[in-house]
C-alpha cells in the first residue's frame, strides 16, 4: 500500500526517504522509512485503528506518539517476540511483524518465528552526574556538566535528542534554529571524553542512594535487542519533560481523537498528515501551535475550540489569520463515528463547566485534544520526592525539586517556557557537576526567540454529559486502556470511598500498561468534583512505582538464562585442578575439586590416597571459595557478640575463633572461623553454600534491628584466594614458602594469623586453622596471585610428595574428627547443644537465640543429638540419609524411626567404614546397637562419641 497520508516534500522530518522498509500489521503489509515509528507508518498508510477495548468492545485508535499511550498496544512477532507494546515506541524495521491487541497480550511459544529470540544484556557503571532526558532542559544541562570534565551519562527514550524541540518551526536559542542548536549541543556531549549518550534509552526505575535502571533498546552490539544499564550515580538531574493530558467527555475514545501534541508530532517528525479535516480542543496555549502546523501542511482544521473563555488575543489572531474558526468558553461534549469520528458537537460552557448553551455540529475526522501538560514525575515519585499542586501550571509538581544530589528541571518542574527551561538546565548542570567535585560556573542564559511564555491554562478535567445525572455518564472515558469512565468514579465514591488510592483500585484506573500517564491527573479531577473538593491537590495524587515503563523479563534477566541462569563460579586455581585431572562437585554455585584420581583409580581409592597424605606427610586444598566477609566500623566487636553465641569482644587482634550463629528460634544457621584484624574490624568466614545467606542475615539485623550500631559489612569472597596446607610436613612447607615468619608452635599458635611476604614477594595472610584435626595451615593472598601461590605450595612441598585433596577428602577428615557440616550434619532443627557443643554458647552475654534455649523442646532430653556410628561390619559403609531404627526391626510398617546417617564414608586411618548421625538421646544411647534398614537388609551399628580420631588434639600442633 502507498502512503497515502504522507507528507510529501515536508521539511524538517526526520524520516529517510530514500529507503524503504517493509512491514505487515494484522496479516497486511505495508511500507514505511527509516526514523518510522509502528504508529507512524500505520498512520502514514491510512491506518488509525488498533484492537477494540478490553472490556467495552469499543474501536481505538492510537491517541498519543510516545510512552504514555493506552490504546495502540501491539505484538511483535518479528524480527524479536514481545508483547503489549505500545506501537508509538516501537522503531520501524524492515521485516517487522505485528498484531494488534484488545489489551490483554499474549506471548505464544508454539507461535515463535525462527530467529524472534531476543538476546539481552546488562551492564554497571557509576557516573558524576546521570541526566534523564534530552529535551532543552536535559540538553543544557548535560552539555554544562559535561564541559567540566565529570562522568556524565545522558539518557534519552526517543532515539533523538532534542524533546519537544524537534517539533518546533520558529524557536531560535542563541540565534541558531532550534534543530542547529540541538545539534551543537549534542555535538558538544559526544566530543567530551567522558560523557555519554545513550538514546531509546528509558530510565524505568530511581532507587534509594541514586541507584537507576535504564532499559536501553537496540544497543550498538551485534545481536543485543535490549540492554539493561544499572547505573550508580553522584548527582542526578531529572528533565524528562511532561505529557499532554486529553480532556473527558461524551465518546471521547473514537479513533481519530489524539492528543494534540502527538498529531504536531506526527506533522513534524514523521511528515503524516493524521487526518484531513481537523477540529482541536483546547485549554491552553500549546494546542494553536498544532492547528496552525495543521494548516500549513495543507490540512483543514473546522474550528479551533478553546474552553478558556478569553484566551491571549495573539493567539486567536494567528489562527483565524491562517484561516481557521476560533470558538472561545466552549468544549466538544460530543462526537460522532463507527470506527472513526465524524464529527464532533461543540457547546458553550460556563465558569464550573456547565453547558450554556446550543450545541453545534462540526464534521471531522480528526480531533486533536490538548488538556494541559502533567510534568512527568514518576522518576522523582519512586525517588522519594513529595507533589503540590500548582494551580497556575494546573499541575502536581515536585514539592521540593532541588536535594544535595537530585534536581529537577524543565517542564518536568512545572516550566513550560523555553528560555526558563534551557536556563533551568545549565544552572543545574553547573551546581550538579561542581557537586559531584568538577567546579564549573553556569554560563549567562543565551537568548531565546519565537517562544512565548505561555499563559494560563484553564483547569478543565471534565465536560458534563447532555444528562445531568453523572450516573448516565457511561462513555465519558477517565481510562482509556482500562474502559474505566466517570460513572466507575462516581459509583467508587457512592461505596464510600474517598481516598484516591482506594479509587484507583476499585476502578482499576491507572493500572493498566500505561501506569495511568493520560489518565492520572484527570482522574483524580474527576473525583475532586466527585467528593466536593475545592482543589484538586486536596485529594492528593497515588503512588508512583517502578517501572516507569513496563520491561520484559528477559531484560531483567538479561544473559542469566537457560545454563547461565545459575552461574558457574570458579576460583582462580580452576585451570590448574582441569589440567591436573580433578573432577569436580556443585557446591552452591562454585565448582570445587571433588578428588584428583591417578591413573587406574576409582573415587574410593583416590580419597583413601588423599587421606593418607593429610594424616601422615602433607596435603593442600584450594579453599577460596569459602565465604568472607568483613565487619568494620566502631561496633564491630559488639556486633559479632550478638551474631554469635560465643564471645568475639575480647578476641585479640591476630587471633582467630571459630564461632557458631543461630538463627531467632535457637537453631544452628552457619559456623566458621572469625580473624580479628585490627580493633575495629574482623574477618568472617563462613561456609561456601552459605556466603550470600549469611551476609543477607547480618544486612538484616544492622538496617532493621541495631541500625544504632556503626558497621559495615562487605563480602570479600572473590577477592581472596586460599589455600590449605595440611598433615605433620606442613610446617616444614610454610617455613620454605614464607621464610621471613617464625611457624614454630611457640612463635605460632593454633588459632592465630600472621601478615607475611612470601619468598616470591607476594604480600600474604597465614591463619593457623584446621578443619582436619591435624597440624594446618590457611595461606591467604589476593586473588590475581592465587594460582601462583598455588603452584609456590605445590613446588615447595614436592619433595615431601605434597598431594592435592578435594571436597570429598575434606569430608571424611572432618568426620574423623566429629567436626559437623552446616547444612549435612544439620537441617534446621539442631542446636548447638545437641551437636555436642554446648561448650560455643556463652552464658554471659545476649545473642541472637539465646532466649529460645529457655524453651522446654530446646531443654528435651530425648531431642536427637550428634552421634557417631561404628557398623558391626567394618566393611560396611552406610548410606547418607539412611533411617535409623531400634532393634529388633518390626516387621510391619510404620517403624519408628530413632533418626538418620548424616555423613557416613570409608576411613583409611580407622580402615573401616563410620558415620555420623543425628539419633534421638542419642548421647545416652552410646554403645547400643541401632539399625539402618536398606531395602530387605538391615544393618546394625553400635552408637558411639562423634569424634572417631585424636579425641585428645594433640595431633593439631604437629610434632
Amino acid at each position: 500500500m502507498i502512503n497515502t497520508n504522507r507528507l510529501s516534500g515536508a521539511s524538517g522530518d526526520r524520516i529517510d526517504r530514500t529507503r524503504i522498509l517493509r512491514f505487515t500489521f494484522d496479516g497486511t503489509e505495508y511500507t514505511g522509512h527509516p526514523g518510522d515509528t509502528l504508529a507512524s507508518a500505520l498512520l502514514a498508510n491510512g491506518v488509525l485503528g488498533y484492537g477494540p477495548s478490553i472490556y467495552a468492545d469499543r474501536p481505538r485508535g492510537v491517541v498519543s506518539a510516545g510512552t504514555e499511550e493506552p490504546n495502540a498496544l501491539v505484538r511483535l512477532r518479528a524480527p524479536q517476540q514481545a508483547t503489549m507494546l505500545p506501537a508509538t515506541t516501537v522503531e520501524l524495521v524492515d521485516g517487522l511483524v505485528a498484531d494488534s491487541l484488545s489489551g490483554i497480550g499474549r506471548l505464544d511459544a508454539s507461535e515463535r518465528v525462527p530467529g524472534a529470540d531476543t538476546l539481552c544484556d546488562k551492564k554497571y557503571v557509576h557516573a558524576d552526574v546521570v541526566v534523564i532526558g534530552a529535551g532543552p532542559a536535559g540538553l543544557a544541562a548535560a552539555a554544562v556538566a559535561a564541559r567540566s570534565g565529570a562522568r556524565v551519562l545522558v539518557a534519552e527514550e526517543r532515539r533523538e535528542l532534542g524533546g519537544a524541540l524537534l517539533d518546533a518551526r520558529a524557536e531560535q536559542i542563541d540565534g541558531a534554529a532550534a534543530a542547529d542548536w540541538i545539534k551543537q549541543q549534542g555535538r558538544q556531549l559526544l566530543e567530551a571524553p567522558e560523557t555519554r549518550v545513550l538514546t531509546s534509552s528509558t530510565v524505568v526505575g530511581y532507587y534509594d542512594h541514586n541507584y537507576l535502571l535504564i532499559a536501553q533498546r537496540n544497543p550498538d552490539a551485534s545481536g543485543i535487542a535490549q540492554r539493561l544499564w544499572h547505573v550508580r550515580a553522584k548527582q542526578v538531574i531529572i528533565a524528562t519533560g511532561a505529557h499532554e493530558r486529553p480532556i473527558v467527555f461524551a465518546d471521547n475514545d473514537r479513533p481519530g481523537i489524539m492528543l494534540a501534541g502527538a498529531v504536531r508530532r506526527y506533522l513534524n517528525r514523521f511528515a503524516v498528515l493524521p487526518g484531513r479535516r481537523a477540529v482541536v480542543f483546547t485549554s491552553s496555549d500549546s494546542a494553536y501551535d498544532t492547528a496552525l502546523d495543521l494548516l500549513a501542511a495543507g490540512g483543514e482544521v473546522s474550528a479551533l475550540v478553546d474552553a478558556r473563555p478569553e484566551p491571549p488575543q495573539v493567539l486567536v489572531d494567528s489562527v483565524r489569520d491562517a484561516g481557521a474558526e476560533v470558538i472561545t468558553g466552549s468544549a466538544v461534549v460530543g462526537t460522532h463515528g463507527a470506527q472513526r469520528i465524524t464529527g464532533v458537537r461543540v457547546a458553550p460552557i460556563d465558569a464550573d463547566g456547565a453547558i450554556t448553551g446550543a450545541v453545534r455540529e462540526l464534521d471531522c475526522d480528526l480531533l486533536a485534544v490538548g488538556g494541559g501538560w502533567s510534568p512527568v514525575v514518576h522518576l522523582y515519585g519512586q525517588a522519594g520526592g513529595q507533589l503540590r499542586w500548582d494551580d497556575c501550571a494546573a499541575a502536581f509538581v515536585p514539592a521540593e525539586p532541588v536535594t544535595a544530589s537530585r534536581q529537577v528541571i524543565g517542564a518536568a518542574r512545572g516550566t513550560f517556557d523555553l528560555a526558563g527551561c534551557v536556563a533551568q538546565g545549565q544552572c543545574a548542570g553547573a551546581k550538579a557537576a561542581t557537586e559531584a567535585g568538577y567546579r564549573v560556573a553556569a554560563p549567562a542564559a543565551p537568548e531565546v526567540r519565537g517562544a512565548p511564555r505561555p499563559s494560563r491554562p484553564r483547569q478543565l478535567w471534565l465536560v458534563p454529559g447532555e444528562t445531568a445525572d453523572p450516573a448516565d455518564w457511561t462513555t465519558h472515558f477517565v481510562d482509556l486502556q482500562r474502559d474505566a469512565t466517570v460513572r466507575d468514579v462516581w459509583r467508587a465514591v457512592g461505596t464510600g470511598m474517598v481516598s484516591v488510592e482506594h479509587v484507583k483500585r476499585y476502578t482499576t484506573i491507572s493500572t493498566g500498561a500505561d501506569q495511568g500517564k493520560t489518565s492520572g491527573v484527570n482522574a483524580i479531577g474527576v473525583l475532586a468534583e466527585a467528593l466536593g473538593q475545592a482543589s484538586i491537590g486536596d485529594v492528593g495524587t497515588t503512588t508512583f512505582r517502578p517501572p516507569y515503563t513496563p520491561v520484559t523479563f528477559s531484560l531483567l534477566a538479561g544473559r542469566d538464562r537457560a545454563e547461565l541462569s545459575d552461574p558457574v563460579r570458579t576460583t582462580p586455581i580452576h585451570s590448574w585442578h582441569v589440567e591436573h585431572g580433578a573432577l569436580f562437585e556443585n557446591v552452591g554455585q562454585w565448582k570445587r575439586p571433588w578428588y584428583y584420581p591417578l591413573h587406574g583409580e576409582d573415587m574410593e581409592q583416590a580419597v583413601l590416597r588423599e587421606c593418607r597424605a593429610a594424616r601422615t606427610g602433607v596435603a593442600m586444598q584450594d579453599a577460596s571459595t569459602l565465604g568472607k566477609i568483613e565487619i568494620v566500623g566502631p561496633d564491630a566487636p559488639e556486633f559479632l557478640n550478638r551474631i554469635y553465641t560465643n564471645g568475639f569482644a575480647k578476641l585479640a587482634v591476630g587471633s582467630a575463633r571459630y564461632g557458631l550463629q543461630c538463627k531467632a528460634d535457637g537453631m544452628v544457621f552457619d559456623d566458621g572461623v572469625s580473624l580479628r584484624l585490627a580493633e575495629d574490624r574482623y574477618l568472617m568466614t563462613t561456609t561456601t553454600g552459605n556466603a550470600a545467606a549469611v551476609l543477607d542475615w547480618l544486612e538484616e539485623w544492622l538496617q532493621t534491628e541495631w541500625p544504632d550500631l556503626a558497621v559495615h559489612c562487605t563480602s570479600v569472597t572473590e577477592q581472596w584466594s586460599t589455600v590449605a596446607v595440611v598433615g605433620p610436613d606442613s610446617r616444614d612447607v610454610i617455613a620454605r614458602l614464607a621464610p621471613d615468619l617464625d611457624v614454630s608452635a611457640a612463635a605460632f599458635p593454633f588459632m592465630a594469623h600472621r601478615e607475611t611476604t612470601l619468598a616470591s614477594g607476594i604480600p600474604a595472610r597465614i591463619c593457623r586453622i584446621s578443619f582436619s584435626g591435624e597440624l594446618a595451615f590457611e595461606v591467604n593472598v589476593a586473588s590475581w596471585f592465587g594460582l601462583a601461590l598455588w603452584e609456590q605450595v605445590y613446588a615447595a612441598g614436592a619433595d615431601y610428595g605434597i598431594t592435592p585433596y578435594g571436597t570429598e577428602t575434606m569430608h571424611v577428615l572432618r568426620a574423623e574428627k566429629g567436626f559437623p557440616i552446616v547444612g549435612q550434619d544439620t537441617d534446621g532443627t539442631v542446636t548447638p547443644d545437641d551437636l555436642g557443643m554446648g561448650w560455643a554458647i556463652a552464658k554471659h552475654k545476649d545473642f541472637i537465640g539465646k532466649r529460645s534455649f529457655a524453651r522446654p523442646d530446646t531443654a528435651r532430653t530425648n531431642r536427637k543429638q550428634l552421634v557417631g556410628l561404628l557398623p558391626l561390619d567394618p566393611d560396611e559403609v552406610l548410606p547418607e540419609g539412611a533411617a535409623l531404627v531400634e532393634p529388633p526391626v518390626q516387621l510391619n510398617p510404620p517403624v519408628p524411626m530413632l533418626g538418620h546417617v548424616t555423613s557416613s564414608y570409608r576411613s583409611a586411618v580407622l580402615d573401616r567404614g563410620f558415620a555420623l548421625a543425628l539419633i534421638e538421646s542419642g548421647r545416652a544411647r552410646i554403645g547400643e546397637v541401632v539399625h539402618a534398614p536398606l531395602g530387605e537388609r538391615t544393618v546394625p551399628a553400635r552408637v558411639t562419641k562423634p569424634v572417631f580420631y585424636d579425641e585428645e588434639g594433640n595431633r593439631r600442633d604437629g610434632r
